[in-house]
């Protein structure tokens, strides 16, 4: 059976949003009232609220006493301390990839490499958002990282810490600003030391392409952040 037309309108609305707020258009913290949006995508409130719901369950935004529907904002604190859980846990994580994983897995590791490099990094038709066809080949590439790794709670709470991350990722492409970082040459150093065995190496090199990504939106956040690392 297909969607009825208000669900077709929410999907279409929660798509748009998702996609505004990905690419800063719609900037953290900025309050969602029911009409301006409603008239600004062209659907009716209901479909508008329902939208912001499904957004409040991904963490895309929050709700707060007496100022309704807001965009996540950039909070210094949130990324300091999801920064050093992923730092400790993910390479943690990889490091075990590397002493457990097999030939299979290092396969899977070089074929998600192969894709993300041969994907394009912006949206052609917004330059300053990633591509949504690189984002997916991203977390690919990294979950082919950890899934060598033998301890399937260790597992799925680095890539729970992922996926919260994943809003702070986008931005840091919308609203950092550091054209000289070569992000496909830390991704291949990664690989390189994950495919030589060297587990000290490839732990240190993800933990230094996590916190960098950190420390260039932290450079963005309104909460006088000290620097992460």
């Amino acid at each position: 059976m297909g969607k009825s037309g208000g669900e077709t309108r929410t999907d279409g609305i929660h798509q748009a949003l998702r996609a505004d707020i990905l690419a800063g258009r719609l900037v953290p913290g900025a309050r969602l009232k029911f009409p301006d949006l409603a008239a600004r995508y062209q659907v009716s409130v209901g479909a508008t609220r329902e939208a912001l719901t499904r957004l409040v369950a991904e963490g895309l935004v929050v709700t707060r006493p007496h100022l309704g529907f807001q965009v996540r904002p950039l909070s210094h604190q949130d990324l300091a301390e999801l920064t050093q859980a992923r730092v400790e846990i993910e390479s943690l994580v990889l490091r075990r990839s590397v002493q457990e994983g097999d030939v299979h897995w290092e396969a899977g590791a070089v074929a998600a490499h192969h894709l993300l490099e041969r994907t394009p990094y912006r949206d052609p038709r917004d330059p300053g958002h990633l591509s949504e066809q690189w984002s997916r080949a991203h977390a690919a590439f990294h979950h082919a990282l950890l899934t060598g790794c033998g301890n399937r709670r260790l597992l799925e709470t680095a890539q729970s810490l992922r996926q919260e991350a994943e809003l702070y990722l986008q931005w840091s492409v919308s609203l950092g600003n550091e054209p000289t970082r070569d992000v496909p040459a830390e991704h291949r150093a990664i690989l390189d030391a994950v495919l030589a065995r060297d587990a000290g190496r490839a732990q240190e090199l993800l933990r230094d392409h996590i916190a960098h990504t950190a420390q260039l939106l932290i450079s963005c956040a309104p909460d006088q952040p000290n620097r992460v690392g």
